[in-house]
């Protein structure tokens, strides 16, 4: 079967030089995490391209081209500046985006932004009707499209659709908190397998099923739980996420990667590498990861000279006012840090706010001694998946979030912390800087196993059986319809009306 992937966004990013095209692949974790298996298996991806509708004239030949270089094909999918603004800054980034991290403070529950939300998925829907043939699986991803499955059953599309939440799910007490929760819940089970990247995030979503759909029918099932709600069957299941394990081993060890990690290592003989790689986004908890390491360099005056801090910051949504608070907020922190401690010859944090090139960031993950991922909530992190897969010398050690979906499987190495706790982290990166080989090595070698075993050829094959598997379950024909009788019925523990 031909795969068709639909998400925001294209997995590469275009832009004008003049009168010509420019397009790179993009760099964000899906389109890094999908790009290596749709080229080995072919299809198609539609997406957003990055650019409104007036700047879209002459797209046709360089997507093409890219078709020829990438080894799939490209569908776009354009969006005006208004709808830009309502879809992905408003409904997609303002509501859904911080409720799913837990921070319902944040949100702005514009009722506007749900009409562009609608109708920014129906254009999609229109796109993918278009696209697909008859007998291609579709795999539609993250929070920007959960109600898509609805409105293609509605247009009758009788293909197998798979949905996959990148982010978080929250818990009831914090879902019923949307103002569109009923709708939204009903779409996702129009498609014929929801997965999520935790056991945590899945019960999250039963949950809020059987608080707001009493009626709907839940059992348990090996490998997920089958939903029956209104003549429909919905699997719903987790697939945590990888990386392609292999190829950033190797590359790592590649000759130009292994130059830059030995001019790095040149650079600061002296001192243990702490290596903090984010997007600006306030869910990263890069202000808290500040404190965290400044009160660590007062309470442990023996790290001063012995550690250097390198945080990376990527640039994201620096448009939105947010963002710059945030921005201005972290270079206060460094400014801080970096006044009360630095001395001739060391400088506690070394801050830099741009992209990295691929080699270069291999080579800082090569490079580091500690890994210091403090998300305040995350649905994965594929951060720390590809610095442990970049420690190719297996002396390493990575501290992570307890708040991450990654935490589930790299608790087996990893030294687990609670991003709130600034004492417990300051705690934490001391014992982690005074690891000795013995402790890190074997530690490392655990985690290196475990994201081996389960990259990205592993989730994308193990959601696609499931897909398929769902879409039989539900009925020869594919249509979703059910077939096979749920017996045990859920009780809601109260009933909504809405």
């Amino acid at each position: 079967m031909r795969l068709v992937v639909v998400s925001n966004r294209l997995s590469v990013s275009l832009h004008r030089d003049g009168e010509q095209w420019q397009i790179k692949p993009s760099s964000g974790g899906l389109a890094t995490a999908l790009a290596q298996f749709l080229r080995q298996r072919g299809g198609v991806w539609i997406g957003w391209p990055g650019i409104t509708n007036q700047d879209a004239a002459g797209l046709e030949a360089p997507l093409a081209d890219a078709a020829g270089r990438f080894g799939y094909d490209f569908v776009p999918v354009l969006l005006s500046d208004e709808e830009l603004q309502g879809f992905y800054y408003g409904f997609s980034n303002e509501i859904v985006w911080p409720l799913f991290h837990d921070l319902q403070s944040r949100c702005n529950f514009v009722p506007e932004y749900w009409a562009s939300y609608r109708s920014v998925t129906e254009k999609f829907a229109d796109v993918v009707v278009n696209t697909v043939r008859k007998d291609d699986l579709l795999w539609v991803q993250d929070y920007h499209l959960m109600g898509l499955a609805g409105r293609l059953r509605e247009r009758g599309l009788r293909n197998p659709i798979g949905f996959f939440l990148h982010i978080p799910f929250p818990a009831p007490d914090i879902f019923l908190k949307l103002p569109w929760r009923l709708e939204v819940l009903e779409s996702l089970l129009g498609y014929n397998l929801i997965g999520f990247q935790t056991p945590r995030d899945r019960g999250n979503f039963l949950d809020c099923v059987r608080k707001l759909i009493p009626h709907a029918q839940i059992r348990r099932r090996p490998g997920g739980h089958m939903i029956q709600h209104a003549g429909r069957l919905a699997r719903v299941g987790a697939f945590p996420i990888g990386i392609d394990y292999k190829t950033f081993s190797r590359n790592a060890a590649e000759s130009d990667v292994t130059e830059r990690v030995q001019a790095i290592r040149a650079e600061w003989p002296n001192v243990q590498i702490i290596l903090g790689v984010d997007r600006l986004d306030y869910t990263k908890g890069i202000p808290d990861r500040l404190k965290a390491y400044r009160l660590a360099l007062q309470r442990y005056p023996e790290l001063q000279r012995a550690v250097t801090l390198l945080q990376v910051v990527v640039p994201s949504r620096e448009a939105v006012p947010e963002y710059q608070d945030l921005k201005s907020e972290i270079e206060r922190l460094v400014t801080q840090v970096n006044g009360e401690f630095t001395e001739p010859g060391w400088v506690p944090v070394h801050y830099i706010f741009r992209e990295l090139d691929h080699p270069e960031l291999l080579a800082y993950y090569r490079a580091a001694d500690v890994a210091f991922v403090t998300p305040l909530k995350d649905g994965m992190n594929l951060v720390a998946k590809e610095y442990c897969a970049c420690q190719i010398e297996g002396n390493g050690v990575l501290i992570l979030s307890e708040f991450t979906g990654a935490a589930f499987r790299l608790s087996c190495g990893a030294v687990l912390v609670n991003p709130y706790d600034l004492e417990h982290v300051a705690d934490a990166l001391f014992r982690a800087v005074n690891m000795s080989p013995a402790e890190r090595a074997p530690a490392m070698h655990r985690l290196r196993r475990n994201i081996a075993r389960q990259d990205v050829y592993w989730w994308a094959d193990e959601f696609l059986s499931a897909c398929l598997s769902a879409a039989q379950a539900a009925g020869a024909d594919s249509t979703g319809s059910l077939r096979d009788p749920v017996e045990e019925a859920s009780e809601g523990l109260y009933a909504w009306t809405t």
